[in-house]
């Protein structure tokens, strides 16, 4: 059987992943010759799928045809209502069927999507919109309660309104919208170089920076996506070509549409016909039925999710055997966390990892499968469109093995943030995107992260990486979930501190000192956390699932 790589080069040698160079950007890049030019494109492809199930929410569901149906009413009526090519256009609501609609059919005209955090607070939301100036809003009830002072903005020439909550004045209802008979989509030329979305980064620290993407960039991480998929096939003995007449793959959405994983899951769903499984809020048990009765085959999810879905299915009695793929992304994986996959699902579903963020329009680097379990710690090896460097602080490569920076170039690396050019140049000057992770490759092209930049702790001038403390923690089995951070120190600089969350439901949750004697047989001394706080409640995260390390410390280590 041919390797991995002879594979790969086979098939972007020639046919549907043949890969060109393209020099536009000042530098060369890997681009794929025959890839739909743009999300219009993508979305006209979704006819094939004519009556199969698209969307299920509750007991709702949204064939194909009559998704296509809605999203050409509402590109229509945004055209109507004077939106053009290169508009903005803000989308704020929660993982509805609407989301999607919304979504197409601002790509489907050449709009550009504002994807708008549920999450956020008034303050946060008139932010974005102030920094965006959409020309229109598409908004559920919930966010239309925090917003109703700001739809009489200038420059606003429609407000769409979809679930919980009554349009009134000023805007109009979704289902008004989406009335009447089916029509085709508008006219309009969209290319690979124009603007697709503008994702809005977490905002863990400042005002969060607006990444815009082109359609380029989203269709390269579409392709890509799809190339990873053929390769497994070929790997497995099959054709690389999916069977058309294989039943319908379902997907469980876990990550908000708002994020570049959610997006991604979304776009790549559409693209192969999957039916997508949407819920109003993440409860686990609910998540393991959607899977069980629509017999879902995949799920993604940051890993404190994957996680809660494991245990939940285990003490369910649900065996979830429908799925043969679970990814985790978003957040450092613990490698306790792949294993549990491995070992829960007896290795029939595979385990999968992206590495990648806003700024590289989702995964650049990659792991799967039966690599994926040899290597549970490992990011695995980049997209055939990216180039990985790995820098020290002066911008220069280091040694095969030593730890840098990853700086990222590629057909997916967005070309910087909106209305925003001093950012723009510190993270992409030179043309290199310079990630902030931390991190090293192996002789076999497999990379592994260690920890952020910022986060690194420096203990005494050693330098503590809360990765590797974080995942050896998790391995301990009354540890649910924890956080390590560096705390001022006299002598030392820092100190490293851990707010750890054990299991309520141990009658022993485990105290500081057995957790300390754990790590005394994994890790250096000088590793191991001198300060322990314990808890049972969960951990303060952002709505993608990043831990918010200020907020450890302001709750748990100060007076």
């Amino acid at each position: 059987m041919p390797s991995r790589a002879e594979i790969i080069a086979g098939l972007t040698a020639a046919g549907p992943f043949e890969l060109a160079t393209d020099h536009s950007a000042g530098h060369p890049l890997r681009v794929y010759r025959h890839a739909p030019a743009s999300f219009r494109h993508v979305f006209e492809g979704t006819r094939g799928h004519g009556e199969k199930t698209f969307a299920i929410y509750g007991d709702e569901t949204l064939s194909y045809d009559g998704h296509y149906a809605q999203v050409a009413a509402l590109a229509h009526h945004l055209i109507e209502r004077g939106v053009k090519k290169g508009d903005r256009v803000a989308i704020g609501m929660r993982n509805y069927p609407e989301w999607s609609v919304s979504f197409w059919a601002c790509q489907s005209i050449g709009a550009i999507v504002v994807a708008l955090n549920a999450w956020w607070t008034t303050t946060e939301l008139t932010y974005a919109l102030d920094d965006s100036a959409p020309a229109a809003l598409l908004i559920d009830g919930e966010r239309l309660e925090r917003l109703r002072g700001l739809l009489n903005r200038q420059g606003l020439k429609t407000v769409v309104v979809v679930r919980r909550g009554e349009a009134g004045e000023g805007g109009v209802d979704f289902a008004e919208v989406v009335a009447g008979p089916p029509r085709e989509l508008p006219a309009a030329d969209v290319g690979p170089n124009d603007l697709a979305t503008i994702l809005y980064t977490s905002g863990t620290t400042g005002n969060p920076k607006g990444a815009m993407a082109t359609h380029r960039n989203h269709v390269t991480n579409l392709m890509n996506t799809l190339l990873a998929g053929a390769v497994a096939r070929e790997l497995a003995g099959l054709p690389a070509e999916a069977d058309p007449n294989a039943p319908q793959s379902g997907v469980l959405q876990t990550f908000p549409f708002f994020h570049i994983g959610g997006l991604t899951g979304l776009y790549l769903s559409v693209a192969t016909g999957a039916k997508v499984a949407m819920m109003y809020k993440w409860v686990p048990p609910e998540a393991v039925k959607l899977i069980q009765q629509h017999g879902l085959s995949s799920v993604s999810g940051v890993p404190i999710v994957v996680r809660q879905l494991l245990e939940t299915a285990h003490a369910m009695g649900e065996d979830m055997s429908s799925l043969v793929g679970v990814t985790s992304g978003g957040a450092p994986v613990p490698p306790d966390l792949i294993r549990r996959i491995g070992d829960q699902f007896q290795a029939k579903a595979a385990p999968g990892n992206g590495y990648g963020l806003t700024e590289t329009t989702s995964a650049v680097i990659t792991n799967g499968g039966a690599d994926y379990l040899a290597r549970p710690d490992s990011i695995g090896r980049a997209v055939v469109t990216a180039d990985v460097r790995i820098v020290d602080d002066n911008g220069v490569d280091v040694a095969q093995g030593q730890i840098g920076e990853l700086w990222i170039r590629g057909s997916n690396v967005i070309p910087g943030y909106w209305n925003n050019p001093e950012a723009t140049e510190a993270a992409f000057g030179g043309g290199w995107f310079r990630t902030g992770d931390l991190g090293y490759v192996d002789t076999e092209g497999f990379h592994f992260v260690v920890d952020r930049k910022k986060d690194v702790i420096i203990r005494g001038g050693e330098n503590v990486y809360c990765a590797e403390v974080e995942a050896a923690l998790l391995e301990h089995p009354k540890v649910r979930d924890v956080g390590l951070i560096g705390l001022p120190h006299p002598e030392l600089g820092e100190e490293v501190a851990a707010v750890i969350q054990v299991d309520a439901a141990n009658d022993t949750p485990g105290t500081a000192d057995e957790l300390r004697a754990a790590l005394a047989e994994k890790l250096a001394r000088f590793k191991i956390p001198t300060s322990i706080r314990l808890t049972t409640g969960e951990l303060p995260r952002t709505a993608t699932g990043k831990l918010l390390k200020r907020e450890l410390r302001s709750g748990y280590f100060t007076a």
